[in-house]
């Protein structure tokens, strides 16, 4: 494999994508969503292949973005602006990995995410814009950012599980296993972990043996009729709410907890269930 952030490595009809970045738990840094458009745009131009695999290298799929990058470290860095921020600004440079992101959902050939480990945060964006997602039911997905400091940009979760399961997932940015993600509907199916990598297999083989165009023409047919609920306008508000996030009160104190004790404490702290400082000046207690 590669050493690029993610791999490209053509199977017959069938493409895989590889997050890249195992010693961070293919964390998401800056050079990861240009690299995930880059490859989903070259297995499109293949006239070979069919179906793509989007998998993750090592001990999970995505741990999502590298807090070490953009929280721990100190002062402005990308997506903490200084105050006051410009919310134009954080929305043009989100926005563009949003769409990064959703390159796997527009991909006029299918996309399978194979989940093992964790697709958490950022990396739950990732597998939620591709098509179908199989997981191993010891995996665990979810979005802990809703608790402070994020918010889901591709805004997927309301589409796949509904309104209802949806706040429960978002208001409480709680994990969940393949087998539970499974039964809400989240994902399509949850297997054995020694299973996974066969189980994709044959699911992509069975598909890679449908003529480019007629996937083609179904999956532009589902993904309109999200585009008519109104996925554009709803990624829109997800992405402005996401920067509001990181510039509150709660995020600026997330940041600068980041800063003082590492993103490891300060995540163990968010997701702990105990109150979460709602100021900076709060942290001067804790």
């Amino acid at each position: 494999m590669s050493q690029d952030v993610v791999a490209y490595e053509k199977d017959g009809r069938i493409a895989r994508l590889t997050l890249n970045r195992p010693e961070r738990l293919n964390a998401i840094n800056q050079e990861v969503p240009p690299a995930i458009e880059a490859v989903v745009k070259r297995a499109n131009a293949d006239d070979d292949v069919h179906v793509l695999i989007m998998q993750g290298a090592g001990r999970a799929f995505c741990a999502g973005y590298d807090l070490k990058e953009f929280a721990e470290a100190a002062g402005e860095v990308p997506g903490s602006q200084a105050m006051p921020w410009d919310p134009m600004i954080d929305y043009a440079w989100m926005k563009g990995y949003t769409d990064q992101f959703m390159s796997l959902f527009r991909s006029h050939k299918p996309v399978i995410a194979k989940i093992h480990g964790y697709a958490v945060a950022g990396g739950s964006d990732i597998a939620l814009c591709c098509d179908l997602v199989v997981m191993a039911e010891d995996a665990r997905i979810g979005y802990p950012p809703a608790r402070v400091w994020g918010c889901p940009t591709t805004a997927m979760w309301v589409y796949r599980i509904g309104v209802e399961r949806a706040k429960r997932m978002l208001l409480t940015g709680d994990l969940v296993t393949g087998i539970e993600a499974r039964d809400m509907g989240l994902v399509l199916e949850a297997v054995p972990a020694a299973e996974l990598d066969a189980r994709v297999d044959e699911l992509a083989g069975r598909l890679a043996g449908v003529p480019k165009s007629q996937l083609m023409m179904q999956k532009l047919m589902i993904n309109q009729a999200l585009d008519n609920m109104g996925l554009a306008s709803t990624q829109m508000t997800a992405t402005l709410f996401d920067g509001i996030t990181r510039h509150s009160p709660p995020g600026v104190a997330f940041k600068q907890r980041s800063e003082q004790v590492g993103f490891q404490q300060a995540v163990k702290e968010r997701d702990s269930g105990a109150p979460i400082a709602e100021h900076p000046d709060q942290l001067k207690n804790t």
